[in-house]
């Protein structure tokens, strides 16, 4: 039996998409199951609730060979470490008290950096690692870069206006990766009972991209013109609290982009073995385009 929290997310959903492919049991943690995808709600075991709840954590890792554990960090709380090592405590303890053969877990890059201990969000996650990794469960934090999917923030002023906004630099090339790859990649480690201990998996997508390199792949694909136009710190935070974040959750995602800037996708060895095949360009013909056009 695996274990799969926030299973209607991008990649969550991904995962227990690629699981059941390969004929695995699959019991995922939810809120509401009404947001399942009704083609596989009815081949999964479900438990109701938050993996913020011990009582819910403790009924859904009975008896599981695997968990994928990913943190949907609450855009209204008040501190990044209740968003991420506060919302994952009841899993933590639940790690050290019935552990489970193995878990997989999303993460970031940036580890050894030196901005890594001022990276908002990217911070807050492998504070939370520690914790996982330190109860002695093997682990293994996929760490990502910023995902292709945050493009769909922008499909409206992409269609309205041919722009999308953002603080990072323009002309710095950094990794990019497509959630389901990185779905992909967590379906493989969680079906392999080989591996043991704690260790990051960088999971890098394809190639380096800068922004306005993206808006041209994306004006290509679109058949209308995007650019990227950078926009000061502070102007977009406000754009994140008017968005309902809290100013925490805010400051955090200013904090991580800005560390982006400084290098912070940056400290990671490109290898086959890390990169990972969804193209940008491939992405936003089968992602963007039906959004922006739709």
């Amino acid at each position: 039996m695996i274990v799969v929290t926030a299973p209607t997310g991008n990649i969550g959903s991904g995962v227990v998409r690629g699981l059941l492919e390969n004929d695995e049991q699959v019991r995922v943690v939810v809120r509401d199951p009404s947001r399942l995808d009704p083609q596989v709600a009815g081949r999964v075991d479900v438990v109701v609730g938050s993996h913020a709840d011990a009582d819910v954590v403790d009924r859904a890792f009975e008896g599981a060979d695997a968990v994928f554990w990913l943190v949907p960090a609450d855009e209204a709380s008040v501190s990044m470490d209740e968003a991420y090592s506060g919302f994952a405590r009841a899993g933590i303890e639940a790690f050290t008290a019935r552990p489970v053969p193995r878990v997989v877990g999303i993460s970031a890059l940036g580890r050894g950096t030196p901005v890594a201990g001022q990276a908002g969000h990217v911070t807050a996650t492998l504070a939370m690692d520690d914790l996982i990794a330190a109860t002695g469960v093997p682990y293994r934090a996929l760490t990502n870069p910023s995902f292709m999917d945050n493009w769909l923030w922008a499909a409206g002023s992409i269609k309205s206006t041919g722009t999308y906004f953002g603080p990072y630099e323009p002309d710095l090339a950094m990794p990019s990766v497509a959630t389901g790859d990185i779905a992909a990649v967590a379906v493989d480690l969680l079906r392999d009972s080989s591996w043991t201990g704690f260790q990051e998996h960088p999971v890098l997508g394809p190639e380096n991209l800068t922004f306005t390199g993206m808006a041209q792949i994306a004006s290509d694909v679109l058949g209308r013109p995007v650019r990227y136009q950078q926009i000061p710190g502070e102007q977009f935070k406000a754009t994140m609290m008017k968005f309902g974040n809290s100013e925490a959750i805010a400051q955090g995602l200013l904090d991580m982009a800005l560390a982006k800037n400084e290098g912070l996708d940056l400290n990671v060895a490109r290898t086959a073995g890390n990169s990972t095949p969804t193209t940008f360009a491939q992405w936003c013909t089968d992602v963007l385009k039906p959004a922006v056009d739709g």
